[in-house]
Order: C-alpha cells, then sequence, then structure tokens
C-alpha cells in the first residue's frame, strides 16, 4: 500500500506587508490589482507571484468553505482594531488554513521550549518526518521560515541556517485573543486544555495576557468542557466535528 502524506499548501515566501495587504484587499481597502502590484516588487516570474498571491487569497480573500465565518470575523477584528492586529489575524489565519505553516511553527516552538535558537535544518528534518521525504519540503519548510522572520517571530543567522526566537508579542485584546485560540483548535481539531493553550507551541510567538477561562465564558464561539478533574477548550459549534 502506497503511503499517502499531507499537502504542503503554503510553500511560498510571504512578507507581512503582503499578507496586511490581502486583508485590506478583504477589508475592500485595496483591489487585488493593488496586492499583485505590491508582490510584484518582490518577485518578477508571472508563475511564482500567481502562487504566492494564490496562498494570500485562501488566507483572507477566498478561503476554503470551512473558514469562511471564521476568516469573516477576522477580517471584521482587523477593521475594527486595526494595524495592532495584523500579525496574530495572518498566524491565526496560517495556522488554520495551512497545516504545513502551522506544523512548522510547531516544531519551531517545541525546539524553541528548550533554548531560544535551533538550526533550520532540525525544523526540516522533524517536517520531513511528518510530510516524508519527498521534493520540496525542505525547500517549503525554509520558505515558511522565512516568511515568520518577516513577520516578527525569529530572526534568521548564520547566513539563514539557524534561527532565534524573538520577543513574543503581548496580546491583551479579548478579540484577538479568543479568536487565535479557536485558530489553535481550528488547527489541532480537537479540543486542548485550558492549562496547556498559554504554552502551545504553535503560537509560540504570543503571549495571551488574559484569563483565558474568562475569554472562553464570553465567547460565542468556544466553550469549557470537563473531563475528570480537567477543563478542555473546544469549538462550541456542533457542525465542526472535534475530539475530545
Amino acid at each position: 500500500m502506497i503511503q499517502s502524506h499531507p499537502r504542503i499548501g503554503f510553500d511560498r515566501y510571504v512578507q507581512l506587508n503582503w499578507c496586511k495587504a490581502a486583508l485590506e484587499v478583504a477589508s475592500g481597502k485595496q483591489s487585488l490589482e493593488d496586492l499583485d502590484c505590491l508582490v510584484s516588487e518582490v518577485l518578477d516570474g508571472p508563475e511564482s507571484r500567481r502562487k504566492t498571491i494564490d496562498v494570500l487569497k485562501r488566507l483572507w480573500i477566498s478561503p476554503f468553505a470551512g473558514n469562511k465565518e471564521f476568516v469573516a470575523r477576522g477580517i471584521d477584528i482587523y477593521r475594527s482594531i486595526g494595524e495592532s492586529a495584523v500579525i496574530p489575524l495572518c498566524w491565526g489565519a496560517s495556522i488554520s488554513t495551512y497545516p504545513f505553516f502551522g506544523k512548522t511553527a510547531e516544531f519551531s516552538g517545541r525546539l524553541f521550549n528548550l533554548q531560544d535558537d535551533c538550526s533550520i535544518a532540525e525544523v526540516q528534518r522533524r517536517m520531513a518526518e511528518v510530510y516524508g521525504e519527498r521534493d520540496g519540503i525542505s525547500r517549503a519548510t525554509a520558505r515558511v521560515l522565512q516568511s515568520q522572520a518577516s513577520w516578527g517571530s525569529i530572526e534568521r543567522v548564520e547566513k539563514g541556517k539557524r534561527i532565534i526566537r524573538q520577543p513574543p508579542l503581548v496580546l491583551i485584546d479579548e478579540q484577538i485573543v479568543a479568536w487565535l485560540v479557536e485558530a489553535v483548535l481550528r488547527y489541532t481539531g480537537k479540543a486542548v486544555s485550558l492549562a496547556s493553550l498559554q504554552s502551545m507551541p504553535v503560537i509560540y510567538p504570543f503571549v495571551l495576557a488574559q484569563s483565558l477561562a474568562f475569554v472562553v465564558s464570553n465567547s460565542t464561539t468556544l466553550e469549557l468542557r470537563s473531563e475528570g478533574s480537567s477543563q478542555l477548550v473546544a469549538l462550541s459549534d456542533k457542525n465542526i466535528p472535534i475530539e475530545v
């Protein structure tokens, strides 16, 4: 039997200002032509531009069916809060839309839990264990890490061979915290222990500076569930399958 591996999806270098522009397009403040011009300033080849813009469209402009309502709420948060919401919103959209991006972030976060820097080769090796020793896995992982560096979560050093964790972004807005928690649940596909949410490796660039129990209790999309002595956070939408 031939073993299948998950699809990559996010295999491009994506700058933070491109993500912001895609949010602006989704918010009705810019056009697709504006986004294309911005990407064209860096990428010359038409095929490379097309593939990069396709990634950006899936984040905000033409999300997958299961993410449409979630993404729409993220766009509303951006309209309400503005610039300060860009990084957590783009991170949440990326981990919920592209598991490859999320898994790269998760492995990086796990390594950062041990020390503040790690080799890109180590992240690539762990990604290959999940996605297979296929052509393009190492390159796609490197591009995701390059993107995350553009977003300010890491710094690439030693000619791009190592990454250093940057100071985390403290999130105090309840809307953003609740939305990012939901992104984590969509990424994991299962309920998560309330006690572990703050330290989830997939969101290592952020500190959730809110009482998460309070945030969940005030949310219409999240709920607390009890399992023995543990409290779990789950999606309250019964139409979304989620393991407990």
